[in-house]
């Protein structure tokens, strides 16, 4: 029988060093750096704390901006109460106030623009992600886009010297004899108004509702279209059913981000929409919203009760602003999560 075979010594150096060697050679300059654990743990934490006291600073700076506003605002919320935002009383000579003529006019206005805005977007953002040629893609999305970016006193510039007119001269017209039966549109029209700021507002959050659809509509996965073509639907259908009906709770969450937009814009409305607190039906009767009369009228409020009612709005759009966001938020980021990114 063959003796077994022995396995040879090694070497006494081998032995004696425990450091392991690599097999692609000795270490690098830089690993070497990193494997002296004292300096890089220091930089480490000194790192992650100051990105922990960035991101702290984005809470400090709301409870900041809340605690001022609640703050500034105690006069009238205990002069008040609940009752300022059910009653339409806006007199500061008498020092009486309510706040139910501008919620008017920021429900409306804001509904309004909605509904123009969201049927065109959702046009926009199916021809963008299904029906586009290529070469024509990149220049829309960029145009589009760029509507977001214009200065909202740029738009009430427009709408002062195009839109007005336009509106007191053509559509006013039009639509009181056409649907003036309706009771929306009777009564003096002077071109500024609920409609005007309606119309205004919708172009501005057409490119949000539109940039923002385009991105959950690109999100749906391809084999979802495949899967509805391969059952011999129509283009129609198969964007209908694969891509719009998978996608209509972040489409939802992109309509209320809009809203958001319309919800707090300022200048551009209060150019356009005729600066009057009252409540009228027809669309046609100058109005106010919540964030046009502290624009307006907070320079000029001298009385602490004056400036508490005014801070007092601002308050109240504060928290309607972060509440309509967040929920957007939460509505996109339920359809969008976990999708990969797909170039234009």
């Amino acid at each position: 029988m063959p003796a077994p075979a022995i396995a040879p010594a090694m070497p006494a150096s081998f032995a004696a060093d425990p450091t392991p060697v690599s097999a692609s050679g000795p270490p690098s300059p830089i690993r070497a750096y990193l494997s002296k654990r004292g300096s890089g743990r220091l930089a480490d934490n000194s790192f992650a704390a100051v990105m922990l006291l960035c991101a702290c600073s984005i809470f400090a700076i709301v409870l900041f901006i809340f605690s001022i506003l609640i703050l500034r605002s105690h006069l009238s919320l205990v002069q008040f109460g609940w009752k300022f935002f059910t009653r339409q009383a806006w007199d500061p000579v008498a020092g009486d106030f309510g706040a139910l003529p501008f919620i008017y006019g920021t429900v409306a206005t804001s509904l309004l623009a909605l509904l123009i805005a969201v049927p065109l977007a959702l046009g926009v953002a199916v021809f963008i992600t299904e029906l586009c040629p290529r070469p024509l893609r990149a220049p829309i999305s960029f145009l589009t886009e760029l509507l977001a970016a214009i200065p909202s006193v740029v738009y009430g510039l427009w709408a002062v010297f195009v839109l007005v007119p336009l509106m007191r001269e053509v559509i006013g017209p039009f639509l009181m004899k056409t649907l003036g039966w309706t009771g929306f549109f009777d009564g003096p029209n002077f071109g500024v108004g609920l409609l005007t700021a309606s119309i205004i507002l919708a172009i501005m959050i057409l490119p949000i509702i539109s940039s923002l659809t385009r991105d959950i509509m690109t999100a749906v996965p391809n084999t979802q279209r495949e899967a509805v073509l391969a059952l011999g639907a129509t283009r129609w259908e198969m964007i209908r059913i694969g891509v719009l009906r998978n996608s209509r709770i972040g489409i939802v969450g992109a309509i209320m981000l809009g809203l958001g937009r319309a919800l707090g814009e300022t200048m551009a409305v209060t150019m356009v929409i005729g600066n009057h607190p009252e409540i009228h039906k027809s669309l046609f009767a100058p109005s106010h919203t919540l964030a046009s009369v502290i624009a307006g009228e907070f320079s000029e409020a001298t009385g602490d009760l004056y400036l508490s009612a005014l801070i007092e709005i601002g308050l109240a759009l504060f928290l309607v602003t972060i509440v309509v966001n967040a929920i957007a938020r939460l509505m996109v980021w339920a359809v969008t999560r976990g999708a990969p990114a797909r170039v234009a």
